[in-house]
This record gives C-alpha cells, structure tokens and sequence, in this order.
C-alpha cells in the first residue's frame, strides 16, 4: 500500500522518460502525456483517501531507518497538495494537446512538463531538507526549459530573470541548510523538529530561519522578492504560464509552511509577526501592480503575487482556523489561476493578442468564454458563493479573532481592487464593442478553435465546476483542511510516524 506514495514521483517520471523514446511521434507524445498526467491525478486521489483514514504514511527508501535514510512523508497537507498537482498537471495536459505548437512538441516539451511535475511533487513528499533542495533544483531546471523552450527574444529575457533569481534562492537554501545540519547534526524534518524543540532559542538558528524565508520568500514571490516572477510568466505559451502560476509559487509556500510549523517555531513571536507584516506587503504590492497592467497575462501574473499574501497571513497568524484557511485558499486559487490563465489563452488565439485596450466584444461572440472567465474571476475577487469567498472568510475570522485588524483591513481592501482589475479585464475584452479590425486579428484563429474547441475549453469548464463546487460545498473540503491544519500545528503525530511509532 506505501507503494501509493511514491507513484506521485514515479509516474511523471516514468512518462518523461517513455516520451524520450516516442520523441519523433508527435501523436504518441501528446497521448502519452495526457496518460500520464491522468495517471498522476489518479494516484494523488488514492494516496490523499489513504491518508484520510489511515494517517501519515511513511516510506524508508532503501529500509534505511530515519534520520538516516531517505524519508517520503504525506500527511494531510502533503496529500493535498500532491492531488492539486495531479490537478493542474491533468488539466494543462489537455490544454495543451491544442494549443501547443508542433515545434516546441518536438523539443520535448510534454517530456519538461513530467519532470517539472516529479519535481513538484517529490518536494511535497520528501521528508528532508536536502532532497527539498535537490527538488528544487529538478523544478528549477525543468521550469527553465519549458519557460525558453522556443527561444523567443521575450523568453529568453524573462527565463534567465526567473532562473538567475531562483539560484540566489537556491544558494541561500543551502547556506540555511549547512547552518542547522552544523547546529544539530540532522536535514531529517521530523529530526528536526524534535531536536530544535529541546534546543534554546539562539542567534544562530534564527540565521537559518531567515535565510529559509528568504530563499522560499524568492521562490514563493513574496514582497519584496516578487519581481522576477511579472517579468517571466506572461512570456511563455500559456500553458506553461497556467501551471506556473498554479503551483511553482505554492511549492514556495508550501515550503515556508512546513518550514515554520515543523522546526521554525522557537521564536514565533518574532518569525510569524515578521511573515503578518510580508503577507500584507505582499497583497497590497501585487494588487496595485495588476490594477496598472493592461496586458492580460501580465495583469494576471501580478494577481499571483498579491493572493500569495493570504497565503502569507494565515501561516503569520499561526492558528487552527488561520492555517485551514490558508490551506483552503491554496486550493481555491490554484485552481482559479489556471483558469483564468487558460481563459486568456482562448481570448489571444481568438484574437492574436492580450492587450486590452485592442480587445472587445467576445461576450456577444462567444458567450460561453465570457461566462468561463467571470466564474473563477469573481471567485478571485471573493464574491460569494464561490470558493474565493469562503477562503477569504475563514482568514478574515482568524485575524479578528487574533485582533489583528490591520491584515484583515488589508485583506478586504486588496478583494475590491481585485474585483475592480476583474472587472476592468470583462469591460475590455468582453463588453465593450469589438475594436475595428485590423492586422493583430488573425481570421484564421476562430476557425482553428472550433477544430478544437472541446480540447481548450473543456479543462476551464472543469476547473470553473470545480471551484463552485468548492464554494457550494466548501464544508468538507474545510474539514479536510481543518484537519491538515491541527497536523501542522502538532507535529507529535509527524515525528512518531517518521520514526516508526505510533501518535
């Protein structure tokens, strides 16, 4: 059965390297890479109900006990995290069998995508600092190809920003790494945890702690290490943008959660309130850069920075309620991100850009997109009853209950500058008349979209179902998180199951 919990890891690896060997067969890879991304998904479900009602499950690779071994652990966060994965992997997997180009296809694009997906999730299961950082570094490399894949003068620009900052981060990580294994002799997380807990509080070990926020605060785009990231998403096809946006920052987050419920915790005093004052620093840069924008994969890429804020806030306020709101939140909007990233892909291949100010009318001529995008943009901005509303709640509850009332003012003014830069994005490219053609609307578009209309617009359907699901039937999804949320904040349970006892 522990078998289930390495097959997050072996399934896009398996198909990475299957689709080396199909490389010249176009069709074989595209299949292939839907396969897998499906066989992913399904693997992360059966893994996330495991979980559910058995508790931790931990795999020794090689029988080597911990602290010595490699340690794979999914608990509850860990597990949801992985099927989001499985999640937004599916869905750009299918996206993409339209959209991609044959040329980037034979490049070994739908190779990159399964190795940058092994990565994304042998970073929420490994179980120890240092393969999180070897993680990272498969992320890393992978996201670089499939972000200059192509080779255009935009893309290149924006990868090697993305990547230059990223190994900053990635040598910071193991400078704070190289301090705590100095300080206590173990990388093991569940180690860690327990040997810092009799450890005093010292000088050293809040070093570590912020070169660790500082490296995952660069890979999470937190204020005010966010500006690679506006810089570099919009330039890629949109598919690699969709995944990006829904879960290479959240491995960034997730990081810094683990970080700082697990081992981090001597001085929260200090640690959390530092990460309260980032997170609304976050929201309020990342809110006003998108209301500036009048590109539409630009805008939506600063959106990115300003809701990791929220993130931000309900790990700063450190409680039951604040944590199950953030881990709800990290559902709701990487969900809604894609989405909405897929959404203006069809609005540029419909009109062959993603300026505004040059697009209009597809509300009278496609009805159906227009509906497709106000869905998960009013559930970005939080209007009820979609799933942005009930993350945002549960947030704003916590900070009231914990009296800080300066996040959660903050927290409600960046939710109606955010439905005002939603609605911003509907009045120009929906309801306002279509601008008089000109050279930038390629004719030909429409019709390739109808070729394939069932391939591009069925993944935004799903995810646009999924988040009113999440909204009308927020309360198990809320339990579920709620549940993830006490394991974090008592890591009894994650350091027994680690080393083979039982909570």
């Amino acid at each position: 059965m522990k078998l289930f919990i390495v097959l997050p890891i072996l399934i896009p690896f398996a198909t990475a390297i299957v689709s080396l060997f199909v490389r010249r067969w176009i069709l074989a890879q595209r299949i292939l890479g839907a396969v897998g991304a499906a066989g992913l998904l399904g693997a992360a479900l059966v893994l996330l109900r495991m979980v559910e009602g058995k508790g931790i499950q931990v795999v020794q690779i090689g029988n080597w006990p911990a602290p010595y071994g490699i340690t794979l652990v999914a608990d509850l966060f860990s597990s949801i995290m992985v099927t989001l994965a499985g999640l937004i992997g599916f869905a750009v997997a299918v996206y993409s069998l339209a959209s991609m180009d044959t040329q980037r296809e034979k490049f070994g694009y739908y190779t990159f995508l399964h190795i940058m997906l092994m990565g994304v999730c042998g970073a929420f299961l490994t179980g120890d600092l240092f393969n999180l950082y070897v993680w990272f570094e498969v992320l890393l490399i992978s996201s670089f190809v499939l972000m200059a894949l192509g080779g255009e003068r935009a893309q290149m620009a924006g990868a090697l920003k993305y990547v230059t900052l990223n190994l900053v981060s990635s040598a910071l990580f193991l400078a704070g790494t190289g301090i705590l294994y100095g300080k206590v002799g173990t990388l093991n997380m569940a180690d860690l945890a327990y040997k810092l807990s009799l450890e005093p509080q010292s000088n050293l070990i809040s070093s570590s702690a912020m070169l660790f926020l500082i490296a995952f605060g660069i890979k999470a785009a937190i204020f005010p290490l966010f500006f690679w990231l506006p810089d570099s998403y919009h330039t890629p096809p949109v598919a690699v943008s969709a995944i990006f946006a829904g879960l290479l920052t959240k491995v960034g987050v997730y990081a810094m959660i683990r970080a700082f419920t697990l081992f981090f915790v001597q001085d929260v005093g200090f640690t959390h309130t530092l990460i309260l004052v980032l997170a609304g620093l976050t929201m309020v840069t990342g809110v006003l850069g998108a209301v500036a924008q009048n590109e539409m994969r630009r805008l939506l890429s600063f959106h990115i920075i300003s809701q990791i804020g929220y993130i931000l806030m309900g790990l700063g306020l450190f409680t039951s309620l604040a944590l199950a709101g953030a881990i709800f939140f990290i559902l709701h909007v990487s969900i809604v991100k894609v989405a909405l990233f897929l959404v203006s892909g069809v609005v540029e291949r419909l009109r062959g850009t993603g300026q505004l100010k040059e697009l209009g009318g597809l509300y009278r001529a496609y009805p159906c997109l227009a509906v497709l995008f106000m869905i998960p943009a009013m559930s970005l901005a939080g209007i009820p009853p979609l799933s942005g509303f009930f993350a945002k709640l549960a947030l704003v509850k916590a900070g009231l209950e914990m009296q800080q009332y300066a996040i959660v003012i903050t927290a409600l003014g960046v939710s109606l500058l955010t439905l005002f830069s939603m609605i911003k994005i509907w009045g120009e490219v929906f309801w306002k008349p279509e601008p008089t053609k000109s050279e930038y609307i390629c004719s030909e578009q429409p019709q390739i979209l109808k070729k394939t209309q069932i391939l591009f617009l069925s993944p935004i359907v799903l995810l646009a179902f999924l988040t009113v699901l999440l909204g009308l039937a927020a309360e198990p999804f809320f339990t579920l998180a709620t549940r993830a949320a006490e394991q974090l904040l008592d890591p009894s349970e994650y350091i027994h199951a680690v080393f083979g006892g039982k909570p």
